[in-house]
């Protein structure tokens, strides 16, 4: 495969999926004169609102059982993220040999801007969104897309060489690249998540590296100095994995960072000139919440310099920077008690960081779907920094038993859950949404789960009867 895609008309392309991303291909491959087919493993009855979305962009619905008559003339498949490459339709699609490319690949291959791509366990969406947020800060046009939420494949189209995509990228995305190459690579952290998908911790950690691997000199490489497996990539390890220029983040003094913190200022070694030390902003004015936004705020700062923003634009940039929905967003404050959001908070080591961002008691909602990790960690982090636990979901129990002798409640709804808190918290507590598990045993999406928990803390400001 080469970095360009040739849209031949008359080409037969099948869409594997027909979510969001699966959706927004299908639209943008409309635009380019070729035969669109679409499926999924779901019951055709689950299905009826994306087949006729699909089928307004000119696409044929096939059915799994269906596709061996489609698959000897068919030129290449888009799989789309939620769909992993081991599926028995994958599958089929590969002993058909026909080639599989994934949507950011198709992106990436349409795309005539460069891109900036953003990976890690957590902190991805508000590092991507900062990044888009600093370059426009800095006069260049930036688009934002991918994982965030709204598919890259939309974002792509009509962009020219002179702006910017930024791109948040996901483990399921990057399992599917072939070409693809950011001009910028960020991979901000990697801890346990997904391993109902991965058999072990260094699979899903392969599964990031992805995202430099076609990386050459001509390009820059951002990392986490203070991560074990991201720093192990590090050239003095003697690994040729990351060929790209490489700058490096961390909260603590290191002669090979390029951006660390002294004195509570975030401060950049320039690689290139003068390398004298630039203070660039005390932590305090990042507008963000808890030490890990440091860390995220550090590597959206290096990234934006390597795209070659001056350093004196990107602090009054980075103070105007409004945190992201369902990211420890500030929901109100009721009788002296802060409510607060964290939603997208879905994997353990997201609620340790959570807890550590506020200096007073907390009483923590928490609980879902699990991913297949331990609830251990989580469990110290809530013996020693929460005054009283909500428990909700599947993992409800398991969350109870590993948090000590804290107080815990259980609750059956997001409602009855912020009700609960309430009656546990005092003035001066924060309670706390940050779930660290997925949302789909009770809610349609971490969104829906953030917006239930808002609703629910507005309700407690009516009177009783109104």
């Amino acid at each position: 495969m080469t970095d360009t895609l040739e849209l031949r008309a008359g080409d037969a392309i099948l869409v594997i999926g027909l979510g969001r991303s699966g959706l927004a291909s299908l639209e943008i491959l409309a635009h380019h004169n070729v035969r669109l087919y679409a499926t999924d493993e779901k019951p055709p009855e689950e299905l009826s609102e994306a087949i006729a979305a699909a089928e307004s962009f000119g696409a044929r619905f096939v059915e799994p059982a269906a596709l061996d008559a489609i698959l000897p003339t068919t030129s290449w498949a888009v799989l789309s993220p939620g769909v992993p490459p081991i599926s028995p339709v994958v599958r089929a699609v590969h002993r058909a040999n026909v080639p599989v490319m994934g949507e950011i690949e198709l992106a990436y291959r349409l795309c005539k801007a460069p891109i900036v791509a953003v990976t890690g366990t957590k902190g991805k969406s508000t590092t991507t969104a900062m990044i888009g947020h600093l370059l426009r800060g800095c006069g260049l046009t930036a688009r934002v897309g991918g994982n965030i939420g709204n598919p890259l494949i939309k974002e792509i189209e009509g962009a020219t060489s002179k702006e910017w995509i930024v791109a948040e990228v996901s483990s399921f995305q990057l399992e599917t690249i072939r070409a693809f190459k950011p001009r910028v690579a960020v991979l901000l952290n990697i801890a346990p998540d997904h391993l109902d998908r991965y058999p072990s911790m260094d699979e899903y950690a392969e599964a990031k590296y992805r995202i430099c691997a076609n990386q050459s000199m001509s390009d820059w490489f951002v990392g986490n100095l203070d991560d074990p497996r991201i720093e192990a990539l590090a050239w003095r390890h003697g690994n040729a994995r990351v060929q790209a220029r490489q700058l490096w983040f961390t909260r603590n003094g290191s002669e090979r960072a390029t951006m660390y913190l002294r004195d509570g200022v975030v401060t950049y070694a320039p690689v290139t000139g003068d390398p004298r030390p630039i203070p660039l902003l005390p932590c305090s004015e990042i507008p963000l919440q808890g030490e890990h936004n440091v860390e995220n705020a550090m590597a959206a700062l290096l990234a934006a310099l390597a795209v070659g923003c001056p350093p004196a634009s990107l602090r009054a940039a980075i103070r105007s920077f409004a945190p992201m929905p369902h990211r420890l967003e500030r929901v109100a404050e009721i009788d002296g008690v802060l409510y607060v959001d964290d939603s997208k908070s879905t994997v353990p080591t997201s609620v340790v960081a959570a807890l550590r961002s506020y200096d007073r008691p907390i009483v923590l909602i928490a609980g879902g779907r699990s991913k297949g990790i331990g609830f251990d960690a989580l469990g110290s982090a809530i013996a020693q920094r929460v005054k009283a636990l909500v428990a909700i979901g599947e993992s409800a129990a398991e969350i109870r038993k590993a948090s000590g002798d804290v107080p815990v409640v259980e609750a059956f709804s997001m409602e009855e859950a912020v009700q609960r808190a309430r009656e546990l918290a005092a003035p001066g507590d924060v309670v706390l949404l940050s779930p660290g598990c997925a949302s789909f045993d009770m809610f349609a999406s971490a969104e829906d789960r953030g917006e239930q928990f808002s609703a629910a803390v507005a309700s407690q400001r009516e009177p009783a009867g109104a």
